[in-house]
């Protein structure tokens, strides 16, 4: 490694002119041209590399910067930040092999969030040197009108792709977690399970072949897409248990949409008890509607599997496994039908309604085992947690709390007659 002088040679032949400015130099054909002071080096690849700086001491210091970073083996190509954030990104989403399903949720956040906006055109090394161009993106992001939760996930999806940069030595750090970047705090929002009116009610408005969904789902807490994947021999009505072994997906595979069989979020396989008054309601809704042998492919860890075949215990009128796309049309309508959201004005946009999704029968389902004194690492079990404290995080406010079992034990203890207290209350 050296720091060259570009105006000037070397290594002069005899006779030549002498520089006007530098007598005892002579100028070279870059004279006056540039940066004078040049930092030549070979990177830990052996490829030749040249820096240019104005001032002698700064070409010294980056000079003493890229030995010591050699020898340690944490030097970082000036060159390489220069790929953009969108090239990066898409360079780090082909080596994923996570789950179709969770890939094609993350194509479809990078595609809107990133590719299409002007941070992808960024390089790598500018984005990590100005973190508050990442703060601008996020509130950008903030101002269109995106939930917090969501914007939080692509904000990971980019910390991901820079904490893979810096792994590569393409750039030096990840500005995602600088101090200065900060994703808009999740609004608080906590989880209302329906009342038994609105589970019937529901259940009520949908067709005659989707009617039991609301009873199964809020006595058992599946998600959606494990109620669509219960088959006949998940159900033990003799062992009064419910076994929840897999779930419908619909996903992005080789460009085309397909449905497919997995195993439940997180391979949390479980069993779940029934209870009476739901498997009644099973019981004559596979007299009304025999289940259907469906034949759908395996996917697991992203791979797919042999075919796998399962008699359902709801698919739609042709006979096919219900999806979510299909369903949650049928779900939102039956939402007004109910009662529960009301009809859209004229002229309105049709809102979402996410607190009445699908989802809201686990947390009726919660509910009621947390009202009935079911202990919170069981019910993480039932809902197929492997973290009981999320659990706990998610319906401790559905618990309760230690006052009103105060109250109940001292109503209980003040309805006994007074001949069966042992001891009195005397006051001087």
């Amino acid at each position: 490694m050296a720091v060259a002088d570009r105006w000037h040679k070397s290594r002069p032949k005899p006779g030549e002119e002498r520089c006007s400015c530098r007598p005892a130099k002579v100028p070279t054909a870059e004279h006056g041209q540039g940066d004078r002071w040049q930092v030549r080096y070979r990177d830990d690849a052996g490829r030749q590399r040249k820096l240019n700086f104005e001032r002698l001491p700064d070409a010294q210091r980056k000079d003493a910067e890229i030995k010591a970073s050699l020898d340690r083996g944490d030097y970082i190509d000036p060159t390489a930040g220069q790929v953009t954030l969108a090239e990066q990104a898409k360079e780090w989403r082909k080596g994923l092999t996570s789950d179709p399903g969770t890939l094609m949720q993350l194509d479809s956040r990078l595609s809107k969030w990133v590719y299409g906006k002007s941070i992808g055109g960024r390089a790598m090394a500018s984005l990590a040197k100005r973190p508050s161009i990442v703060q601008q993106w996020i509130k950008d992001m903030e101002t269109s009108g995106l939930q917090p939760s969501t914007i939080k996930g692509i904000v990971g999806d980019v910390s991901a792709i820079f904490d893979a940069a810096v792994d590569d030595q393409i750039v030096a750090r990840n500005p995602c977690m600088s101090r200065s970047v900060k994703a808009p705090p999740p609004a608080p929002r906590k989880a209302v399970p329906w009342t038994l009116d609105q589970v019937t009610a529901m259940s009520a408005a949908l067709p005659e072949r989707c009617a039991v969904v609301p009873y199964l789902g809020a006595g058992c807490g599946h998600r959606q897409g494990e109620l669509f994947g219960i088959a006949l021999d998940d159900i033990d009505f003799l062992g009064r248990e419910v076994h929840v072994r897999r779930q419908v997906r619909f996903i992005k595979q080789d460009g085309a949409y397909r449905l497919v069989f997995s195993p439940p979020k997180r391979r949390k396989t479980r069993t779940v008890p029934l209870p009476e008054s739901v498997g009644l309601k099973l019981s004559a809704h596979i007299a009304n509607f025999p289940p259907v042998e469906v034949t759908l492919p395996w996917v697991e860890r992203g791979k797919v599997e042999e075919p796998h075949t399962a008699e359902l215990l709801f698919v739609t009128a042709r006979g096919v496994a219900m999806n979510r796309n299909s369903f949650n049309d049928i779900w939102r309508q039956g939402l007004k039908t109910a009662g529960i959201v009301p009809p859209l004005a004229e002229g309105e946009r049709r809102r979402s309604y996410r607190e009445h999704g699908c989802h809201v029968l686990r947390h009726t389902a919660a509910s009621a085992w947390l009202a009935a004194g079911v202990d919170i690492r069981t019910v993480a079990d039932y809902l197929g947690h492997s973290d009981p404290g999320f659990t706990l995080r998610t319906y401790t406010h559905l618990m309760p709390d230690a006052a009103d079992r105060a109250r109940r034990a001292m109503d209980a203890f003040f309805a006994a007659k007074i001949e069966n207290v042992s001891s009195a209350l005397v006051v001087p």
